[in-house]
């Protein structure tokens, strides 16, 4: 056999690499730091000279690497807008990794890359004109939809940033203060400045304030600033506040900005019938993402950003033409093979010219579920939230600290002669116990200057079961250290 040639059969080492992964599935093997003393130097080591072999790679995977992976798939992870994936998108994955290693070219995955785009802009409430691509994740996703912005915006003002450069023109990007950390970093990539990111006021509910956007806009429009983009944010990342969209969208188009609407995590929520009112405004949107692996439960490394006029995208991010890849390609009328045409050329959309087909994981997810399979999972875990906030309702011993929107719920225990700054730590320590010591994974925040508990119920394994665990670890965990610190021995 070649020592080019790739030993080993794949059904045998994915059966093999499967059954594990249903092991890591059922849990109980606890964290991975409880066992790194044996998993770190075992995985140490220098480049081996010689191979090992498929079989021992995979025994490997399966006895060492896999056992001792994150905790993101128990269904009690609440830390991130991300969770373990469901079952058939991974195989969905798994296929497109092996069938359509590109999504180029005229196949069955590029057709997927398309329609599932399609299919996904009509769940979210998007009108027919909006046209996506993939990349993968939010912050590639803002990073395109403001590239775009830019584009046009500059366009405009008489220039093509994307062929001779900014210029000297100011230019800003208008957002809440609970606006996602990565649209600075794009402001920065794309030349318009994290210091131009002009951070707006919130009310009390952590939603954008329009009054203080429009004095924003108002002031640079005359101080000759270019407004490139309003941004509003669906599901913010901290409480999953939804920001007025119909008011941002409308003094963005009366001062001559881009609106911008990032739903990478709460864009789906407009299935929720009981929320679709404060969706008002979508339609305004000249561009808008939403990340599949967040709510939908794909694999992480999959985001969509939708824009109203596509061709917009290929003037801001088109290659430059190359011999051996335009020039392979036959005209259009006359394709006979799959390699005679490159199919929708998402590479000249975006950033990216090599890509995996994540299309089929899109088009896996809602072939499985539809529409309606996708909205009982929407509510339900919108109702996790809800519970949380019902049980810090009823109980002396918990605190609701933002009243759920979407499925996040901030909240923080109590205890009686403590005040906020005593809160603050003892709130600390809970959360440190609740991650090392229980099922029960949430994360952090902080609300109005309090530090809280902050469960995102996005996690297709959870139960209800495992929310009312949560509130009763919080109260026990919280009453040990609150007694504790009666005694003067608690350590926060």
């Amino acid at each position: 056999m070649s020592e080019r040639a790739q030993t080993g059969n794949l059904a045998d080492y994915t059966g093999r690499i499967a059954a594990a992964l249903e092991q890591f599935l059922e849990g109980g093997q606890g964290d991975a730091m409880s066992r790194h003393a044996e998993w770190s130097p075992a995985l140490s080591g220098p480049l081996p000279a010689a191979g090992v072999g498929g079989d021992a790679v995979i025994e490997e995977l399966a006895r060492t690497v896999i056992p001792n992976g994150a905790r993101m798939s128990d269904p009690g992870f609440w830390g991130w807008i991300t969770a373990g994936p469901g079952t058939v998108p991974v195989v969905a994955t798994l296929a497109g990794a092996v069938a359509s290693p590109q999504r180029y070219t005229i196949t069955a995955f590029n057709k997927l890359e398309e329609l599932s785009l399609d299919w996904l802009a009509e769940l979210c409430g998007l009108d027919a004109q909006m046209k996506g691509v993939y990349s993968s994740g939010g912050s590639v996703a803002n990073l395109i939809a403001l590239g775009a912005a830019r584009q046009w915006a500059l366009e405009e003002a008489g220039s093509d940033p994307a062929a001779d450069g900014l210029g000297t023109v100011p230019l800003a990007l208008y957002a809440s203060a609970e606006v996602h950390h990565t649209v600075q970093r794009a402001a920065g990539v794309l030349g318009i400045g994290r210091r131009n990111v002009r951070i707006i006021a919130t009310d009390d509910h952590q939603r954008l304030d329009p009054a203080a956007l429009e004095r924003a806009l108002a002031a640079d429009v005359s101080a000759g600033v270019v407004p490139v983009a309003v941004i509003a944010t669906v599901g913010t990342t901290n409480t999953g506040a939804i920001d007025p969209l119909r008011a941002a969208g409308e003094l963005a188009k009366a001062h001559g900005a881009w609106f911008h609407v990032d739903g990478a995590y709460g864009l789906p929520g407009i299935l929720d019938e009981r929320l679709a009112s404060l969706y008002d405004g979508l339609e305004l949107a000249d561009s808008t993402i939403v990340d599949p692996h967040k709510w939908l439960g794909a694999p992480v490394g999959i985001a969509a950003t939708f824009v109203r006029d596509r061709s917009i995208l290929h003037r801001a991010f088109t290659q430059e033409p190359a011999a051996y890849l335009e020039g392979a390609f036959v005209d259009p009328d006359d394709v006979r093979i799959s390699l005679d045409s490159m199919g929708v050329p998402y590479a000249d959309f975006a950033v990216e010219l090599s890509s995996p087909a994540r299309g089929v994981v899109v088009w896996s997810i809602l072939r499985e579920l539809g529409r309606e399979g996708v909205r009982a999972r929407i509510r339900g875990d919108n109702d996790f939230a809800r519970h949380v906030a019902t049980r810090a309702a009823a109980s002396d011993r918990l605190e609701l600290m933002a009243e759920p929107v979407l499925s996040i719920c901030c909240f923080r225990y109590v205890a009686p002669g403590v005040d906020d700054d005593g809160l603050d730590s003892l709130n600390a320590t809970v959360l440190r116990r609740l991650q090392a010591e229980t099922p029960y994974l949430p994360s952090s925040t902080v609300v109005n200057g309090r530090f809280v508990i902050r469960p995102c119920f996005i996690n297709g394994r959870t139960e209800l079961k495992h929310v009312d665990g949560l509130c009763d670890a919080v109260i026990r965990i919280g009453d040990q250290l609150a007694g504790l610190a009666s005694a003067g021995s608690v350590l926060l």
